[in-house]
């Protein structure tokens, strides 16, 4: 689960991220994160829709390697 100051980072720094809900890469939802709470994160994707995700998926930076979750369910 991501941490309250990683979600509070990327809001504050505006950082575009990919969250990766399963291990197809057309699946992952790329945005800015705008609000959160216990459950669920808020992202605004870039044609301005807003999405509520789990906050037990995988939040990382656009920028970084995408994080590959078919080798961890093996």
């Amino acid at each position: 689960m991501v941490s309250e100051s990683e979600l509070d980072k990327y809001r504050q720094d505006g950082t575009k991220i990919r969250v990766v809900r399963d291990g197809l890469e057309r699946n992952d939802v790329i945005g800015i994160v705008v609000a959160w709470d216990a459950d669920t994160v808020l992202i605004r994707r870039h044609n301005r829709r807003v999405v509520k995700l789990s906050r037990a998926y995988v939040y990382e930076p656009f920028e970084s390697p995408r994080t590959d979750l078919t080798q961890a369910t093996e």
